[in-house]
């Protein structure tokens, strides 16, 4: 289902938490030379929309009315919340050997024995 949130995005109030230039993370890479790349594709519709908000994703189709629970795509607030909850989420990991952009994850090691232990410890 494809529905178009710009006037909602227009008067969304926006999340301002920094998504990071992608060129300022990939300096963390030091001396690193095996990467593994977790793509959590869909992701956002993993964010439960704030209870109450739902009325605001509201669409018709000619089978009924909808809202959705989660995050739709396309919604402003939906990269800026992402990005949030998985950096509280690997914290501990950030820049040590976990890069996170958006809804992509970027482990990073110096050795195979090292990277086994990261990419557990992510997952």
């Amino acid at each position: 289902m494809c529905v178009d949130y710009h006037k909602l995005n227009a008067v969304t109030r926006k999340n301002r938490y920094p998504v990071p230039p992608i060129n300022q993370l990939l300096t963390v890479f030091n001396g690193s030379t095996i990467f593994s790349k977790i793509d959590l594709c869909g992701a956002y519709n993993l964010l439960r929309i704030k209870e109450g908000g739902e009325y605001l994703t509201a669409f018709r189709t000619k089978y009924g009315s909808y809202e959705y629970l989660v995050m739709p795509f396309g919604h402003t607030k939906a990269p800026g919340s992402f990005q949030n909850l998985v950096n509280d989420i690997l914290e501990d990991f950030l820049d040590i050997f976990v890069l996170v952009y958006l809804d992509d994850i970027m482990v990073f090691s110096s050795s195979e024995e090292e990277h086994v232990k990261h990419v557990a410890s992510v997952l």
